[in-house]
């Protein structure tokens, strides 16, 4: 259930107003060197180069992927951000930090836009996104609240945006390498724990599997999963310059998505791509309908949470064309559910020590799966 909210943090003004820089001559050079080596700096931020900052600016209007520093305000439901590294590092009121301005799609978390000015605003993901909330789960509290002190901006006065440091060139896809794609039906299916799974049994199996997750909100967790899993390379949307996909134009969304397919397809003989959210969040609906980015698909992976959620998701995909093959996810943990989802699509369903065996997990990217729950 999603909560509309209003809500409100007490700044202490004696401290507030004077973190803040009222326009960009204010602070340049050294002095704002030292002001962003001493901030902790988001995930999000990750793949910046800090030595192109040379002012802060509060006369511009933020937009998506902008980068600003920000003071903490209050402490909500982050207290901890999400470094370049992966440490979660604690925060306190008055700490500065580096973050990302992005949209934010959660039906578990937060519904969140980025905001028209510079006012105080939320942090509505440990991974580093500043937002304005619209809405929230019930079960979330408040988010953090911060006051933005001014945006980053480099020679000229430009803006810094995460979309200038993207490390993906557009390329080809491997054709010798098999795409395999895992979607599900909602937030919390189980697509990062099938796609892991599946990279490990495809990695012991002896194949060479490259992993990405093409859309969601700047976090590190998912491509580390992929990367203890077994893959020899793994990437996703921070990589091609964006903070969060939600909102990014379906367009550009594409390229990028097909990009990242093309990067970690190089040498490898399987690429195991992952799409956040559900089925009818609106990047993930829009690319999976994409004739390009569909052709691009050998085989899909539907992640369900239950039976009723396996039996629709696989119509849905079954009705645009999408080459489905297998369930999984949080389903195939319960037998009596597995039992449903393979009665309700006629797939088979695949629990993860099924998906993790060395034997059956090549079978589904080449050929014939042979799981327990089909036969």
């Amino acid at each position: 259930m999603f909560v509309e909210t209003n809500h409100h943090f007490q700044a202490d003004a004696s401290t507030s107003s004077a973190n803040l820089v009222p326009d960009a001559e204010r602070m340049a050079g050294s002095a704002i060197e030292r002001r962003l080596a001493a901030a902790r700096r988001a995930f999000t931020t990750r793949n910046v180069s800090f030595a192109d900052v040379r002012s802060l600016d509060r006369s511009s209007a933020p937009t998506a992927g902008d980068l600003v520093l920000a003071r903490v305000v209050a402490i909500g439901q982050h207290p901890r951000l999400e470094s370049p590294a992966g440490r979660r590092e604690a925060l306190y009121p008055g700490d500065e930090i580096v973050v990302v301005y992005g949209n934010r799609y959660a039906p578990d978390q937060f519904d969140a836009v980025v905001p028209e000015t510079l006012d105080p605003c939320d942090l509505v993901a440990g991974g580093g996104i500043a937002a304005i909330m619209k809405a929230k789960h019930h079960k979330m509290k408040n988010p953090t609240r911060i006051e933005p002190i001014g945006l980053l901006a480099g020679e000229g006065d430009m803006i810094l945006n995460v979309s200038s440091y993207s490390k993906i060139a557009a390329t080809q896809i491997n054709p010798l390498c098999k795409v395999i794609v895992i979607v599900g039906t909602s937030m919390n299916a189980g697509k990062t724990t099938t796609a892991a799974t599946l990279i490990h049994g495809l990695n012991r199996a002896g194949l060479k599997v490259g992993a990405a997750k093409v859309t969601g909100t700047g976090s590190g967790g998912d491509i580390w999963s992929m990367v203890d899993a077994g893959a020899r390379v793994a990437l996703d949307f921070t990589d091609a310059g964006h903070g969060t996909t939600a909102g990014v134009p379906i367009p550009q969304l594409i390229e990028d998505s097909l990009n990242l397919i093309a990067a970690v397809s190089q040498g490898n003989d399987v690429a195991v791509i992952e799409v956040a959210d559900g089925l009818f969040q609106t990047e993930t609906s829009a690319l999976l309908q994409e004739p390009r980015f569909a052709g691009a698909i050998d085989k899909v992976i539907l992640a369900a949470g239950d039976a009723m959620g396996a039996a629709f998701g696989y119509q849905w995909l079954a009705a645009k064309g999408l080459p489905i093959s297998l369930i999984a996810g949080c389903v195939g943990s319960s037998p009596l559910g597995l039992r449903e989802a393979a009665c309700a699509t006629g797939l088979p369903v695949a629990t993860l020590s099924e998906l993790g065996d060395p034997q059956i997990a090549p079978r589904f990217c080449f050929g014939e799966t042979l799981l327990a729950s089909a036969a």
